[in-house]
């Protein structure tokens, strides 16, 4: 096999240097965007006038026919023609004969490479939202099947407030919708041409980047030729996407993982998706979930080793671009994965309400007790100490609010009335919170009807 610059040297290849610098073996995934690729850059040299029709139409042919052995697995990658670039135009030569050698004409590996990336980086992206957009309908199906089961909100992973569990679900639902617009903005940093700037500084040939941009689908031009041939902005943007998907994920996994314990028995994750012991014959493992929480740390790394990889580089392309790639596959592969698995959980996840809903007198009302004396004309913060007060005995007394007399309640104050007991029930608590993204049936009803519209739920 020749390689392409073989013309500079005197001495072959070693084959640990062949080893060493081959990409073919993970920049293969392009090959179907590096096939499109060079099938608009044929109808550009075609309009620039360097191939004729005949020449062009039997270049296509043959790409196409490369195109279905490689999507039928059949292709065969040669480590020692290094990349996924040169695999596909040795074996375009090797069937077209030297007409293949004119493919390569006003373009450089450097401008080729990112345009297949920024080409892949759209395709994955659109599959992504989908995933986020199916797991985005499961939260919206849960939290209307949830509006009447109420539970503790934790904050220091203490109970805080009651909530209703419709509201959790929803505030994850937020989360990831959060999450597709950053793969959105990834999607459009993505979406500019760079073919056509060559390797560095641009080409000579009378190249009309726009007609080849619009074959390729892209938006834009990327307008600056060297910016254009060492840009990796758009991977970065991407993998720091998948991280935070990554985040939201393991932040719900370890919820759900808590949830799940005897100490807790609020939901109950479905057998299928749990393992078990070798030794510990008792034990439902939620494996599933602790290696989504786990794999983030993979998608954490892989976003901190391109961008450690990036920071020394002088301008334009270097070869250590080369390991842009497999973080990048990764990432993308790993946060698909996560996403599904997270879905299969929820559609098997099962809620124990009665096992969720705090007691009546539950400390968690203290806020609701302090914001009534508020309303008497005390002000907060000598109200909240007087509930502080008013906790610290029951406690001190071994019962709960819901334990105390009237009496007990007025040598805190005398303010206390026996409307106070309203406000040792949690559903009554909740229901109380009907601002604009609170927890009340009423705001949680429209909240749900909101993303139902968003989402395409009926």
């Amino acid at each position: 096999m020749h390689k392409p610059w073989e013309g500079r040297f005197r001495e072959k290849t070693e084959e640990f240097v062949e080893e060493f610098t081959q990409s073919v073996s993970f920049d293969r995934r392009l090959a179907e965007e590096d096939i499109r690729q060079n099938l608009a850059h044929i109808k550009t040299l075609l309009k620039a006038g360097i191939l004729t029709k005949q020449e062009a139409h039997l270049l296509e042919k043959h790409l196409l026919d490369i195109l279905k052995e490689v999507q039928e697995g059949s292709f065969p990658f040669r480590k020692e023609l290094e990349d996924v670039h040169m695999n596909i135009e040795a074996e375009l030569i090797k069937r077209a004969g030297e007409i293949g050698g004119k493919l390569h004409t006003g373009r450089s590996r450097n401008d080729q490479i990112a345009t297949d990336e920024r080409l892949y980086i759209k395709r994955e992206i659109k599959e992504c939202v989908i995933l986020l957009k199916n797991l985005r309908k499961e939260l919206v199906r849960l939290a209307e099947n949830s509006i009447d089961i109420i539970v503790p909100a934790y904050t220091h992973l203490q109970r805080a407030q009651p909530i209703r569990l419709s509201h959790y679900f929803l505030a994850y639902r937020e989360m990831f919708l959060s999450d597709e617009l950053r793969l959105i903005n990834a999607y459009r940093l993505a979406d500019a041409s760079p073919l056509g700037s060559g390797a560095v500084a641009g080409v000579d040939f009378p190249f009309d980047r726009f007609f080849t941009a619009q074959e390729l689908g892209f938006r834009s031009l990327v307008r600056n030729s060297m910016y254009a041939t060492s840009d990796r902005d758009y991977l970065l943007d991407t993998l720091y996407a998948c991280a935070v998907i990554g985040m939201h994920l393991s932040r719900l996994s370890e919820d759900l993982i808590l949830w799940s314990t005897q100490e807790f028995s609020f939901v109950e994750l479905p057998d299928r998706l749990c393992t078990g012991s070798s030794i510990m014959p008792q034990k439902k493992n939620p494996d599933v979930l602790e290696l989504i929480r786990g794999k983030t740390g993979r998608l954490y790394g892989n976003l901190m080793s391109l961008l450690t990889t990036l920071k020394g580089l002088p301008t334009a392309y270097n070869r250590d671009l080369q390991e842009d790639k497999e973080p990048l596959f990764d990432s993308i592969d790993t946060t698909k994965k996560c996403i599904e698995a997270m879905n299969l959980i929820l559609e098997g996840l099962s809620v124990k309400a009665d096992r969720t809903t705090p007691p009546f007198g539950d400390p968690m009302t203290a806020t609701d007790i302090a914001n009534y004396l508020v309303m008497k004309g005390i002000p907060f913060r000598e109200a909240h100490r007087i509930v502080g007060n008013l906790i610290a005995y029951a406690i001190s007394q071994g019962k709960n609010l819901g334990d105390l007399s009237l009496r007990e309640f007025k040598e805190f104050s005398e303010l206390f009335e026996e409307d106070v007991f309203e406000l040792l029930d949690p559903r009554v608590v909740v229901d109380r919170r009907k601002t604009y993204g609170g927890t009340s049936k009423q705001e949680v009803i429209r909240q749900i009807q909101i993303a139902k519209r968003e989402e395409g739920v009926r």
